[in-house]
């Protein structure tokens, strides 16, 4: 598997189909045997910005880090086993719901989303 080709950028849908976010980076780690394994799927700007690197990474993921304040978990982490299929998009076999909101979000639903006239009623 080449991790640039068959992972980084990939829509990740949850069971539902439902949208989670793109494969920003990836988690590698030894497994018993010395072999380097892929352990998790990492999104958000906060990964993102790390794979950058650079000024232009600590910008992208400065919002999130701050908005986060003394939750600081990271990026939103997806453990492989968690992941059902690699296709064109990546499959979760959980729903989007008992993954962790990233902080970025939670902050852009609560003070600009959730102010637009309407944006709480269901239609």
């Amino acid at each position: 598997m080449l991790i640039g080709f068959d992972l980084l950028d990939r829509q990740i849908v949850d069971r539902d189909g439902q949208p989670v976010g793109k494969v920003d980076d990836v988690e590698l780690s030894h497994d018993a045997d010395g072999v380097l394994r892929i352990s998790a799927l990492l999104t958000g700007e906060r990964a993102l910005g790390r794979r950058i690197g650079g000024r232009l990474g600590r910008w992208i993921a400065s919002p999130a880090r701050r908005l986060a304040g003394s939750r600081d978990d990271g990026p939103l982490r997806i453990g492989i086993a968690q992941v059902g299929a690699i296709g064109s998009a990546i499959d979760l076999t959980v729903s989007r719901d008992e993954l962790p909101e990233p902080a970025l979000e939670t902050w852009l639903r609560d003070h600009l989303i959730g102010r637009i006239p309407g944006a709480g009623h269901e239609s």
